[in-house]
């Protein structure tokens, strides 16, 4: 086996994406760019007339769809490019100059929906009468502008609000800074007895080793730095806190939670029926936390010993081209469509598959309405590099059935959906390989995969999302968060979660001053829906067949056309009640079976 990266140049061309897709030539771009940074001052003109009448309306929102277009083909072209190799000068230079751009478009169009707004309901309702068949492509697009208005404040308070923001993200950055660049970590031993020195992505390594007092010794030394900086980083997190109390207090929401969850029309019910059903499953997570320590055979289990994988991955190779395979049967259940899809972008120059000298790692899909995705892996090989495999997938046909069906307009898709149909693919494939593997020990393998994903996305997530409404909710009431009240609360809720049949270390306290996403507030609950979402979907997919299958491509298709939890209900997933997570919690229920009688 070669261990010597190739260059960028010497790829296998049959395993590079087409980016030529967008240009043929690098100097294509330039024209473009050219072009685009000359015409972009015309939106300005706009700018205070969009009362003027329907069609001076209809004009600006025509031409700020055909600029946001143009700029998605240069900025997404550059960054990929970059991402082929990050030392090229060239593409850097590329990648920077889109950014800048990128910026000068926002600002230029950032009088447009404070604009719309403002014109009376009364006159906005005789322009799209009058434009009727041009504006009623807009239905979704006013809808969702206009049920901001009672939290849309005047001109100058609106100002004010936009100027006080870089204050608001201050904590973020504060946190960012002290995190990424000023926290360092000791040194680990490892099972060799070499030195290493350890960082946040070593951490999950030395987490998963066989040898205990390694995954101790990476645990203690870790959150002894975090308990060393206690007073900034609870300082930190709870200006965090009151600068989201502010904003929805200045916006007239009632809650920070009510305002973070508006952006998407998502209703609070969602957010506590999902706390709720979490918690009445806790005994299942419990249950798992004692076969756990079965398997690993120790007196006590520890906090450090939660990541170690209780089968080791049988040394199975899966070369790419048989990954791919397998996913196309396993994903067979979903029709011929989907198929047909699937196999045009597998055979067309939609992936880049393998690591090359440069190239950005881990995966990910992305692409820009009018031309298709394209997806990056870094293959190895590995039964978890099918599985990105059937994930980025899932993301580029979600776009690939959406960009055929919808307008620019709706070709996005929101946080709330936008994991679904990526993890569906997964539980697919899973329950694809389940059905066809009669190896004990690897069965056993992809249970414990299954059941880890469980832990991480649904029980792991959802108590994150607890911890945000409880510290948010003193902040509301006029209580202080201090080092030790966030402790004890991060405390009572590992408790709560992992049962008694763990040994609670006392640096598991401070874990919640090292989690990026509680500066992004009401955010990591998303994943648990989501991932219960799609657990639901691939169950009805299973066992209904053909209806399901047409509700579901139609949601993939639907894009941003209607709010997140219809687009769900649509595809038959109500995720304003129980139902989904309960089914997900049952199928945990299930492996869990299987996994104790293996």
């Amino acid at each position: 086996m070669n261990h010597i990266l190739p260059e960028r140049k010497d790829a296998r061309p049959e395993y590079k994406w087409h980016i030529e897709d967008y240009y043929l030539k690098d100097s294509q771009w330039e024209e473009v760019f050219a072009d685009l940074q000359e015409k972009l001052p015309e939106m300005a003109q706009f700018s205070g007339h969009l009362e003027d009448s329907a069609q001076t309306l209809l004009e600006c929102l025509t031409k700020n769809s055909e600029f946001s277009l143009t700029l998605d083909h240069l900025y997404t072209y550059a960054n990929m490019r970059l991402h082929e190799e990050s030392a090229n000068a060239f593409y850097q230079g590329m990648s920077s100059r889109a950014e800048m751009l990128l910026i000068q478009y926002s600002a230029t169009v950032s009088f447009l929906s404070p604009e719309i707004i403002a014109i009376p309901e009364e006159k906005l309702a005789s322009f799209r009468k009058e434009l009727s068949s041009e504006f009623k492509i807009y239905d979704h697009y006013f809808h969702s502008l206009l049920r901001q208005k009672e939290h849309t404040l005047s001109p100058a308070e609106e100002a004010l609000l936009a100027k006080s923001s870089e204050l608001g993200g201050a904590p973020q950055t504060i946190f960012t800074m002290l995190n990424d660049a000023d926290i360092h970590f000791p040194m680990v031993t490892d099972a060799e007895g070499k030195e290493i020195e350890l960082t946040k992505g070593r951490y999950v390594t030395f987490l998963e080793s066989p040898n205990r007092r390694v995954r101790e010794e990476a645990f203690k030394g870790l959150y002894s730095v975090y308990l060393d900086k206690k007073n900034t980083l609870a300082a930190t997190y709870s200006a965090s806190v009151k600068s989201d109390v502010f904003f929805a207090k200045a916006r007239n929401y009632h809650s920070s939670m009510e305002m973070a969850l508006a952006d998407d029309n998502i209703p609070l019910s969602v957010y506590d029926t999902l706390i709720e059903t979490v918690h009445e499953n806790l005994p299942l997570l419990h249950r798992y936390i004692d076969i756990r320590k079965k398997e690993l055979g120790v007196d006590e289990l520890h906090m450090y010993d939660l990541y170690v994988p209780l089968v080791s991955e049988n040394d199975v190779k899966i070369p790419y081209e048989e990954a791919k395979k397998t996913v196309t049967k396993a994903l067979h259940v979903l029709g011929e469509d989907y198929i047909k899809a699937l196999k045009l972008g597998m055979n067309s120059g939609w992936i880049d598959v393998y690591e090359n000298k440069g190239k950005r790692g881990g995966a990910y899909s992305w692409g820009s309405y009018g031309v298709h995705p394209f997806v990056l892996l870094n293959h190895n090989d590995t039964i978890n590099s099918m599985f990105t495999l059937a994930h980025e997938m899932g993301h580029a046909l979600h776009s690939h059935f959406t960009w055929e069906k919808q307008p620019y307009l709706y070709s996005g898709h929101k946080i709330f959906v936008a994991e679904v149909a990526s993890t569906c693919n997964e539980a697919l494939l899973m329950e694809h390989l389940l059905q066809a593997t009669e190896d004990k020990k690897m069965r056993k393998y992809l249970i414990n995969y299954f059941l880890e994903q469980f832990r991480g996305t649904l029980f792991r997530q959802t108590m994150f999302a607890e911890f945000e409404k409880i510290t948010h909710q003193m902040v509301e009431q006029g209580e202080p968060l201090t080092w030790e009240g966030l402790n004890t609360i991060y405390r009572e809720l590992n408790r709560n979660y992992f049962g008694d049949n763990i040994t609670l270390d006392d640096e598991i306290d401070i874990e919640w001053a090292r989690i990026p996403h509680f500066y992004n507030a009401f955010y990591v609950y998303q994943y648990a829906t989501g991932y219960s979402a799609a657990i639901a979907l691939s169950r009805k997919i299973l066992s209904e067949g053909k209806p399901a299958i047409d509700a579901y491509l139609d949601f993939l298709s639907k894009g941003d056309r209607e709010y997140s939890i219809d687009l769900l209900k649509g595809a038959g997933v109500d995720l304003s009640t129980a139902e989904p997570i309960q089914k997900a919690l049952s199928l945990f229920k299930e492996l869990l079976d299987e996994f104790e009688s293996l």
